[in-house]
């Protein structure tokens, strides 16, 4: 299982959820290297990339990745409803977006 930190943004929309921000410092997801921990700046970041790139939507949890060369991951509910995993690289970039296997 997966150590995730939960966002406690809730609500639509990039401004809501950086408005709420609420990311703690965390540590890894069980694909990412062990020593590497993210900051609230680097979780914000993460966040604002993540719902810029499914339009808006919920953030439910950041956490680190390796998976697909990805070093963050941020799994959004979108405005649809569905909710996606964004795997993010180290400068913000999308990686990928696919479907959330816990769905």
């Amino acid at each position: 299982m997966r150590k995730r930190a939960a966002i406690g943004a809730a609500g639509l929309g990039l401004a809501a959820a950086l408005a709420a921000g609420g990311v703690a410092v965390a540590g890894n997801g069980d694909d990412g290297p062990s020593s590497h921990r993210y900051t609230q700046k680097q979780a914000d970041a993460a966040t604002e990339a993540a719902l810029e790139a499914t339009h808006g939507g919920t953030v439910n949890s950041v956490e680190t990745d390796s998976e697909n060369g990805a070093t963050y991951e941020v799994e959004v509910t979108k405005p649809d409803g569905d909710t996606v995993d964004v795997r993010l690289d180290e400068n913000y970039q999308v990686v990928i977006i696919e479907g959330d296997g816990e769905d």
